[in-house]
């Protein structure tokens, strides 16, 4: 009975530990080492439609200073700085902003990070893109954004073929090792 009870508790604990630290990836976070001016301008030019929804958790309306930049996995960025613009009412509490946005064709989106600086807290809820010739991705942030610096999601490298088997083998792996454990201690 005791084996049972340990068999339990160990998978339970693998199951926490994979579900917290897979979670943590879905999370928005600080870009540590992103650089914008490390973006291309040169290229043939895209439009992209962005369009960032601001929370219902958010202040009524905001002063800060919002700019957004995005890209793919194979180094296409686009930059756009300043979408703020208090006389239009951008970013208003429970709204949603549509901009047209110039820059370097990509292929598939796969990060985007904001960048906010000023007195208000902002919070987005999510960032959508349509891009030509993708599918839209949006990012779901609905999380204040710190202050000055570049804050959101890379799936880029989560999204490659090498990640996705390793994740699946990884998985197998467990379950395979809870088997063992079960077989192990039912043997006892």
């Amino acid at each position: 009975m005791v084996s049972v009870r340990l068999f339990t508790l160990i998978s339970f604990a693998f199951f926490i530990f994979i579900s917290v630290s897979e979670s943590k990836v879905l999370e928005p976070h600080v870009a540590e080492s992103f650089n914008v001016s490390l973006i291309q301008r040169l290229g043939n030019t895209c439009s992209y439609t962005v369009i960032i929804s601001t929370s219902c958790s958010s202040t009524r309306y905001t002063r800060d200073q919002i700019s957004v930049a995005f890209g793919d996995g194979y180094g296409n960025q686009i930059y756009a700085p300043r979408l703020d613009d208090p006389s239009t009412k951008t970013f208003e509490q429970c709204s949603s902003d549509t901009f047209q946005i110039n820059g370097p064709c990509t292929y598939q989106i796969c990060y985007v990070y904001l960048y906010r600086s000023g007195p208000d807290g902002w919070i987005p809820d999510s960032v959508k893109i349509f891009s030509h010739g993708s599918k839209a991705v949006t990012f779901s942030y609905n999380t204040h954004v710190p202050e000055s610096v570049w804050y959101g999601f890379n799936y880029c490298n989560r999204a490659s073929d090498s990640n996705v088997l390793a994740i699946g083998l990884r998985r197998i792996v467990i379950i395979l090792l809870g088997f063992v454990v079960a077989g192990t201690t039912l043997l006892l």
